[in-house]
């Protein structure tokens, strides 16, 4: 699927892995639209050939009106990677008592209703574009997480949302397959991003020496790599790649 000369979006833009893919893309030659809360965007690194626009990704009208703005910005719009996510921990009987129900229902809503509804209203744009020689109109990439398969203690919410978005990937080809829309899932292990921030070094040593190789954390720049790649590859259909230096994650 060709990046340049078209339009993508990108959730959770404004850092991490969000903002590497984003700023990845437009140096492939995308014009590309970086959805994140509004908090964010004030913040986000000016990057050209990035738009930052204020999307909550768990309101499906903020949704549709930005991806109504990146479908009709000229270019057709053909890749979209959602990468907007939140983590928490918190055991299901801790010392502080039973999980949070309200908490538990914000990180599914986030991880996985969020990025099903960006899908939903991408796909359909997507959907009214012009097909190329192959039939392909476009390419959804979602982020699970290792947690989908290994999730540790204290994070019952993380993965259970993160094992939905893995959940969602193949039925989500198969769905779109007939308008020519691929869509695979990246499942990182531990990256350098700022949901580690504020942890101590000694703490960041000890998840790299978990890593069997390469030793260290990942990067935004190899999960972007990697989402390009996928758009880029166009028999890589239903898949869900593991991007985790061939971890497993213990139980804590």
């Amino acid at each position: 699927m060709q990046i340049a000369n078209t339009a993508a979006v990108v959730t959770g833009a404004a850092s991490g892995l969000g903002h590497a893919t984003a700023t990845a893309l437009a140096a492939g030659g995308a014009r590309v639209f970086g959805f994140d809360l509004e908090t964010a965007v004030e913040k986000a690194p000016a990057v050209e050939g990035v738009t930052y626009l204020a999307v909550d990704v768990t309101d499906p009208d903020s949704v549709e009106a930005a991806v109504a703005v990146a479908a009709s910005s000229g270019p057709p719009l053909r890749s979209v990677v959602n990468c907007a996510g939140i983590g928490v921990a918190a055991r299901i009987l801790g010392k502080r008592g039973r999980h949070d129900i309200a908490l538990y229902a914000k990180v599914i809503q986030v991880n996985l209703v969020g990025t099903f509804t960006v899908l939903t209203y991408a796909a359909e744009r997507i959907a009214q574009t012009e097909a190329d020689a192959d039939g392909q109109r476009g390419v959804i990439v979602n982020t699970a997480s290792v947690a989908a398969f290994e999730g540790q203690v204290g994070q019952a919410a993380y993965s259970s949302s993160k094992g939905g978005v893995a959940g969602l990937c193949l039925p989500a080809a198969r769905d779109l397959a007939q308008y020519g829309i691929r869509v695979n899932t990246i499942a990182p292990g531990t990256i350098e991003t700022p949901m580690l921030a504020g942890v101590t070094e000694e703490y960041l040593a000890g998840l790299a020496e978990a890593v069997p190789f390469p030793k260290r954390l990942g990067r935004p720049d190899e999960y972007a790599r990697l989402a390009l790649m996928l758009i880029d590859h166009d028999y890589i259909n239903g898949e869900t790649v593991r991007m985790d230096g061939a971890i497993r994650m213990p139980p804590r």
